[in-house]
Parts: structure tokens; C-alpha cells; sequence
């Protein structure tokens, strides 16, 4: 049986689900003026595309009965800080972690917290550079901080985490999913890390070549 908030509380969420969409927005602005910066004036491109999700109701409600908190609007608001996400796919690993700083460097963000999935991957052999960043959200009486989910991962760790998301999702939790999958799952993600690291040092190798 799906776990839903109240009538009333539903309400409350409609109207803070608009923060985070404005907050996701906000951000989701910056990063394609920077892109015009890095293309246009830098002559770099350390991003393929991004992509963005806001978490639906009933995916709020059903994370706030994991965590068994009340299905409320309000803990939604205080409890959790992914119900908006944006998502940047950089062509190299090394790209992740330019792009971490240039973000850091934004006056007006506050970066609350940081994991390096990278250099220190999840046991599954899941890679990805996460940050919460506090976007601030200017009305017209008053200004909100709204955190946002940042993630920074490769094209190929974004389809590993893809295939390795529909495998948990078939097996419903990490514990049921069959070793000799899981196995192959974490040797899959080695190899992609090993094929990150080389295909940047063909490309630099060829950048130095051209720049020569």
C-alpha cells in the first residue's frame, strides 16, 4: 500500500515543493551561464549535459517512513535534501572535481556537504562526487535557503549507476541481489574507472600534441 501524506499536509507540500523548484532552477541557470563561459571564453567544455528531478510526492512521503519520521511537510523541509536534484555528466573524472571548485566558488552558495565517491567508491563499486548545496531563493519579502543534491559523475559511471539502480530496484534491496551479480557490478565499475583514467590521458596527450 503506497504511503501518502495527509490532505492537509499535501497542501502544505504544494506550496513548498514551489521553493524547491525555484531553487532548481536557480541553479540550473548557473550552471549553463558557466557553460557559455567555459565554451565561449575558456575554450574548455568540463560538461556533457546535466539533468534534473524533482522527487514526487509519494517518493518524499515513502523516504520520510524509511527514515520513520511523520509524513509531514515539514519534516520533508527539515529531514531531507534530495527532493531537488540536478545532475552533471562530465566527459572525464578529473572535469568533477574543476567543476566541485568553480561551484565552492560561488559567493552566494553554501556547500553543506560533501562526498567523495570517487576517490573512495561504495563498496557496490558505485562512483559519483555528491555535494548539498544551500541555494538561496530571493521573494519578494523574504529570501529562502533551499539545499539541492548535486551529483558529478561520468557518462560511463552515469550507466553504470543506471544498470546498478534497475538491479536493486528488481531485487528491491543491496541484501537480495545475487553475489555473482553484485560481483560483476563492482568488477564492471573498476574497469569503467580504469577506462575514465585512460581515455583522459589520451586526450591529453593529444591536447598537449595540438597546443605543441
Amino acid at each position: 500500500m503506497a504511503i501518502l501524506f495527509s490532505p492537509e499536509e499535501f497542501a502544505k507540500l504544494k506550496d513548498l515543493m514551489i521553493y524547491f523548484n525555484c531553487a532548481l532552477r536557480d541553479i540550473t541557470t548557473r550552471i549553463d551561464i558557466l557553460l557559455e563561459d567555459f565554451r565561449n571564453f575558456q575554450h574548455k567544455d568540463p560538461v556533457e549535459h546535466i539533468k534534473t528531478r524533482i522527487k514526487s510526492p509519494e517518493s518524499i512521503a515513502g523516504k520520510l517512513a524509511r527514515l520513520n519520521y511523520d509524513i509531514t511537510a515539514k519534516n520533508a523541509r527539515d529531514k531531507l535534501y534530495d527532493i531537488a536534484g540536478l545532475r552533471i555528466i562530465c566527459p572525464y573524472a578529473r572535469d568533477i572535481y574543476y567543476i566541485a571548485d568553480v561551484l565552492r566558488l560561488q559567493p552566494d552558495l553554501n556547500v553543506t556537504t560533501e562526498k567523495d565517491y570517487i576517490s573512495r567508491p561504495k563498496p557496490s563499486g558505485y562512483r559519483s562526487y555528491h555535494m548539498i548545496i544551500d541555494v538561496p531563493v530571493y521573494f519578494t519579502r523574504e529570501t529562502y535557503k533551499i539545499p539541492v543534491e548535486v551529483q558529478l559523475r561520468t557518462q560511463a559511471m552515469d550507466f553504470w549507476a543506471t544498470l546498478e539502480h534497475s538491479v536493486r530496484y528488481k531485487y528491491q534491496e543491496p541484501g537480495k541481489i545475487p553475489k555473482r551479480i553484485s560481483d560483476e557490478l563492482a568488477a564492471c565499475a573498476d574497469r569503467i574507472a580504469e577506462l575514465d583514467e585512460k581515455m583522459f590521458e589520451i586526450h591529453d596527450e593529444v591536447f598537449k600534441i595540438k597546443t605543441v
